[in-house]
């Protein structure tokens, strides 16, 4: 049986009819909105580039990237579209900057719809409540996007491998496991899983929401 709620059937109906579609996705909304917009331009987000947001959630991130973004780049994906589009009512300044064909359902990381210019993406506390197998399943496919220079994401770590196999409290309180949701991995196996899919991976060292890791990867071209 799954420990993540995000499976429940009618989650995302219940929390939208109660208005919760903040709640849902974390928490520390404006936070934690503010820190992934802050690491986006850290590593170049210009206005002029073409952002995807995995697991976009309620556009905790997109409320604040689209004003920041041209009109037309910012695109965004999530296991519930109903999520994003509650998001997208609720929250965008500027609905009208931000069409919603641009909100794509995808449980799968196969990007259906996103185009190919394409150049950051981000996963902000997505990994954590998933198997390590989906990690390499979207670095697989966004390998298909020949201008990606930056993709960014999260997970919880364990120190060494006798706390992987164990209950782990993060920095910021959180228990995690490896074998259930929250999730924890250890840094090698980031490193090695991204070089076995074609991508090189340095952490980030900042302080993030949580106890999160977050690690920049980018393409190994020829």
């Amino acid at each position: 049986m799954s420990t993540n709620p995000y499976e429940k059937v009618g989650f995302y109906d219940a929390a939208i009819a109660a208005g919760r579609h903040r709640a849902i996705v974390g928490g520390r909304w404006e936070e934690t909105g503010r820190i992934e917009m802050s690491i986006l331009r850290e590593v170049g987000l210009l206005p002029h580039h073409h952002l995807l947001d995995i697991g976009a959630g309620a556009l905790r991130l997109g409320c604040k990237a689209v004003p920041y973004l041209a009109p037309g780049h910012y695109w965004a994906t999530d296991a519930s579209r109903a999520i994003m589009l509650a998001g997208w009512r609720a929250e965008l300044a500027d609905p009208a900057r931000l069409d919603p064909v641009q909100l794509i359902e995808d449980a799968r990381f196969e990007f259906p719809g996103i185009p190919d210019q394409i150049t950051h993406a981000i996963a902000f506390a997505v990994f954590p409540h998933l198997p390590l197998a989906q990690l390499k399943l979207a670095l697989t496919n966004l390998r298909r996007f020949e201008r990606l220079d930056c993709f960014l994401f999260t997970v919880f770590l364990a120190p060494n491998p006798v706390a992987l196999m164990t209950p782990y409290r993060q920095a910021d309180g959180v228990v995690t496991h490896h074998n259930r949701a929250p999730f924890h991995i250890l840094a090698e196996d980031v490193h090695q899983l991204a070089r076995s899919c074609g991508w090189r991976v340095a952490r980030r060292e900042v302080m993030l929401p949580r106890g999160q890791a977050l690690f920049a990867a980018q393409p190994v071209r020829a």
